[in-house]
């Protein structure tokens, strides 16, 4: 009987994290959720997953911090088996608003979170993978838009640290494609989610986008849980924008 892949997506209790989990559930994956504060609401996606047929363990992390994660990985392994696919979804959004007003420590943290905690998921998922029987595995980065568009006035820190997204993925895949592990990339425009400082900015900049409209969590869901299947077998440095034409 083939094994499961066995997942973990950060950032898994709300938003884009939570539709990722809830589709890959359905589409066959066993889940590590890890998330920051919320246990609650990390709990109540897994118990969706659950009833979808995954296994699952939520893990609190702080993916900014190597042992942290090195223990949301740990634990995935020990619940699930070997980790065969990482998502890379945590984020914050940092301070809002033009760079010379914003908050140092407030940006320091959102890069830590945005792109260092990439990394270091990176590196650990990477670790256990080698180790697994071929084929070895498969990451997905969340990027956004942002990072060609910019973020003026909005988050020019976000959309950086978006954009060194975007150069881990293609350098990550190269560095790995020998060893049997693909890395790519989604990149999402705007998206109905929590994310936003103001609630109904998806609303307010619906005219900007070429398809009339800000997308659903469960869009880009889709298009991750390709990323991770056989059917993306040959896909690998792809950056994916899934943002209705922006």
């Amino acid at each position: 009987m083939q094994q499961r892949p066995v997942t973990v997506v950060t950032g898994g209790s709300r938003g884009i994290g939570a539709a990722i989990c809830l589709r890959l559930a359905a589409d066959g994956h066993d889940l590590a959720i890890g998330y920051r504060t919320d246990a609650a609401a990390a709990e109540a996606v897994a118990k969706a997953a659950r009833a979808a047929g995954a296994a699952c363990v939520t893990v609190a992390v702080d993916t900014a911090d190597a042992d942290s994660v090195d223990q949301l990985f740990r634990t995935a392994a020990a619940a699930l088996g070997p980790v065969t696919g990482l998502v890379n979804n945590a984020g914050v959004r940092g301070p809002v608003g033009r760079l010379a007003d914003a908050d140092p420590e407030g940006m320091r943290r959102a890069l830590e979170v945005n792109f260092l905690g990439y990394l270091l998921c990176a590196r650990r998922a990477v670790q256990d993978m080698l180790h697994n029987a071929a084929p070895r595995g498969a990451i997905v980065n969340i990027s956004s838009a942002a990072a060609t568009i910019g973020g003026a006035g909005e988050y020019v820190h976000y959309a950086a640290a978006k954009a060194a997204v975007d150069g881990m993925t293609v350098g990550l895949s190269r560095e790995l494609a020998a060893d049997g592990i693909r890395v790519n990339c989604v990149a999402p425009g705007i998206i109905w989610t929590e994310f936003h400082e103001d609630p109904q900015r998806p609303a307010k900049r619906a005219p900007m986008i070429p398809l009339g409209r800000a997308g659903q969590p469960e869009e880009i869901a889709g298009a991750v849980s390709w990323l991770l299947s056989a059917d993306a077998s040959y896909a690998t440095g792809t950056v994916m924008r899934v943002a209705g034409g922006i």
